[in-house]
Formats: structure tokens, C-alpha cells, sequence
């Protein structure tokens, strides 16, 4: 019963109070971290952290990696290699030799450090595509720079942490370089068997209707394999559900298979997850220690001033314009998902502290209101995508 009561508290803050945060017009996220604050241990303590909620906040994290996995589309980093290459090496070394720099000045070990560098890394691309697509961008070759280079970026991280995970915890007697063919080798057969499996079991399915949503489980349950297998391999939930969106994105076609499953990713687990992330949240250190308020304003500017400096020289590299490459700066500011959930892996191995994930909270805030605001300022003047004649 206390399970099914934790799980109801989960469910309805997520619903209730994060639709009152949207009438504020505070983005979704921020709303859902803001009712785990106010919820959890260190806002009214209506529920505490236990094993239950604990399993849930890791499917939600499994699912909000997985579906940015699924979104990447390689075509389109293929097409622009030369420009996404550009941009995702400047707009990823600058800021994480700022963010390790931050780290190491604040006292921070060497492991802290890194993983506050490979924070400053990642991009939110669930912020980005919205802001370009309401700017009517998207489709424009910034646009398209814009969306693959960020793409390429919050991979580089997530590989990135799966090496310092590796060294820090080592799960495989192999060599990392081995590891690392391994794992490519397990990712390319499972990409070429997953789709034909699909297709050979369902493809009749498809033409009857599928009451039972057999489809729907066979990708259920392949997201679930593939994250047991790469987690008997020693990949963390966060990089294991990422490569299961790679894995299974060309098995997912369907556009009401995708629906599906953005709806029962964004409709329940995911949700769960930036509930746990706000319970977890200790507000309490900006009273408690003084060096909390420096440190947070430290990574604050040195993050938004290294991502959208790094992003201007990028673009004007690429061949932009001043408008065009402030726009690919300021497309870069947002730090949201792929930022907590990496902060949340530091914190659940002890790399960083509270009052270092409580200033990742507060950066994902930040910069979440501040990149939108900054790539409205710089779009009037970019170039709109010509019109396709008929």
C-alpha cells in the first residue's frame, strides 16, 4: 500500500502542480523539478526517497534518454558533416575546458571536474528544435547546423561519461579500447537484427489491427533488453537507454508507433524522473554554506558565456552571418534533460555533492528562460528557408 500511495503522490504532483506552474508560463520541466522540490525531504516532506521511487526515477531516466536517442536522425548529420564537425568541436572543447577549470578552482577533485566539463558539453535539444520551429528556421541550413551539431554534442557527453564511469567503476577485464569495439560491434548487430525481427513478427499485425499493441510491447521489451545487456556490459542506465534510441530507431518507422511512445514516455515516466530530481534537490545549502551562491553564479556565466562565444566563432567559421551565428551561440545556452541526468548519475556515485546539483538545477533553469529569449533576439535578422516550388 505505502508503494501504491508513493506512486499516486508521484503521479498527481506531476499533473496538478506543474499545471499551475504552466500557468506562470514556466516551462514544463522547471514546473515538474520545482513540485519534487516542494514535495520531497527538503520542501514540505510529503514523500521520501525509497527504494520504489528510486526504480522509477531509473525507467524514467531509461526513457528520456531513449527518446533522444530515437529522435537523431543520421541522414542529417551526414549531409552538413562539415559544418556540424566545426561547430560540435568548438561548442564542446571551449566549454568543458571552462567547466573543468570552474570545478578545479571551487576545489573540486579531478572526477568532479571532468564531469562538470562534460555537463557543459550538452545542449537541450527538446528547448532548441521549438525555438527554431517557431521562428520558422528549422528547416534553414542554421537551422539544420543548429539541430545535428547539438545532436553530436550531447552524444560526445554521453560517451564521454560512459569512459569516466568505466574508469571509475570498471565493470569489463577488457581493455577500454576493446570495450569500446565490443560494444560497437553488439550496437551495429542488434541495429540490423531488431528491425528484421520486427518485421517478421508484426507485418501482419500492422494490416489486422493490433488490439493488444504487440508492436508497442516488442519495443518495450527490446529498450529493456538492450539496457540489461549494455548494463551486464557496465554501461549506466543513461548511456544504455541513449544507444537503445540509436538501436531501435530504425525499427521504430511508424509515426503512431512513435506517438505511442512519446506518449507513454512523456505521460508517465518521464515525468516521474524530474519529480525525483527536484526531491533530491537540497535547497538548504545557499543558507548553509557560503560558498554555494559563488559557485553557482561561477558555472552560470562561465557556461552561457562559453557556449554562446564558442558558438558565434563557430558560425561565423561555417560561413554564417553575425545574426546567424549569434542564433547558433545562443541555441546552445539551454542545458535541460541531458545536464540533470548526468548530474543525477554524479551524484548517485558520489562524483559530485548537493551543493553541486543543486547549482545544475539552477543552470537548467537559467538557461532554459534565457536561451529562448536570446534566439528570439537573433532571428529576425537570419536568413528564412527559401520556399520549394510545386
Amino acid at each position: 500500500m505505502d508503494e501504491l500511495l508513493s506512486f499516486l503522490v508521484l503521479i498527481s504532483a506531476g499533473l496538478f502542480l506543474s499545471e499551475i506552474f504552466r500557468r506562470f508560463h514556466l516551462p514544463y520541466v522547471i514546473g515538474l523539478i520545482i513540485a519534487g522540490i516542494l514535495i520531497g525531504p527538503y520542501g514540505m516532506s510529503i514523500l521520501r526517497l525509497n527504494g520504489t521511487i528510486d526504480f522509477l526515477g531509473t525507467i524514467g531516466l531509461v526513457f528520456l534518454m531513449f527518446m533522444a536517442g530515437l529522435g537523431i536522425k543520421s541522414s542529417s548529420i551526414i549531409r552538413l558533416k562539415g559544418k556540424v564537425a566545426r561547430i560540435s568541436l568548438l561548442n564542446g572543447a571551449i566549454p568543458f575546458a571552462v567547466g573543468f577549470l570552474i570545478g578545479n578552482y571551487f576545489g573540486y577533485g579531478f572526477l568532479a571536474s571532468m564531469l562538470l566539463g562534460i555537463i557543459f558539453i550538452s545542449s537541450s535539444i527538446a528547448i532548441i528544435i521549438p525555438s527554431l520551429e517557431a521562428n520558422r528556421l528549422l528547416d534553414s541550413s542554421v537551422g539544420k547546423a543548429i539541430v545535428a551539431s547539438t545532436v553530436v554534442e550531447d552524444a560526445l557527453s554521453l560517451v564521454f561519461l560512459s569512459i569516466v564511469l568505466q574508469t571509475l567503476n570498471p565493470t569489463s577485464a577488457l581493455p577500454l579500447p576493446l570495450f569500446y569495439l565490443l560494444l560497437l560491434f553488439i550496437l551495429v548487430a542488434m541495429k540490423i537484427i531488431l528491425p528484421k525481427a520486427d518485421r517478421m513478427l508484426f507485418s501482419g499485425l500492422r494490416k489486422k489491427g493490433d488490439l493488444f499493441e504487440h508492436e508497442l510491447r516488442f519495443i518495450f521489451v527490446s529498450l529493456i533488453a538492450v539496457v540489461v545487456i549494455f548494463d551486464l556490459l557496465g554501461l549506466h542506465a543513461i548511456i544504455a537507454g541513449f544507444f537503445a534510441g540509436l538501436v531501435l530507431a530504425d525499427t521504430v518507422r511508424s509515426e503512431v508507433l512513435r506517438d505511442k511512445l512519446h506518449a507513454m514516455s512523456y505521460g508517465l515516466f518521464i515525468p516521474i524522473f524530474f519529480i525525483i530530481i527536484g526531491m533530491e534537490t537540497d535547497i538548504t545549502v545557499f543558507y548553509a554554506a557560503t560558498g554555494a551562491i559563488a559557485l553557482t553564479a561561477a558555472i552560470i556565466s562561465g557556461s552561457m558565456i562559453s557556449k554562446f562565444s564558442s558558438g558565434w566563432i563557430a558560425g561565423r567559421l561555417c560561413g554564417f552571418n553575425s545574426s546567424e551565428s549569434s542564433l547558433v551561440g545562443a541555441s546552445t545556452i539551454p542545458q535541460l534533460s541531458t545536464t540533470l541526468a548526468v548530474a543525477f548519475v554524479g551524484l548517485e556515485f558520489n562524483i559530485i555533492d548537493h551543493k553541486l546539483i543543486t547549482a545544475m538545477v539552477i543552470l537548467s533553469v537559467v538557461t532554459t528562460f534565457a536561451g529562448p529569449f536570446l534566439m528570439r533576439w537573433a532571428c529576425p535578422k537570419c536568413k528564412l528557408p527559401e520556399k520549394k516550388k510545386k
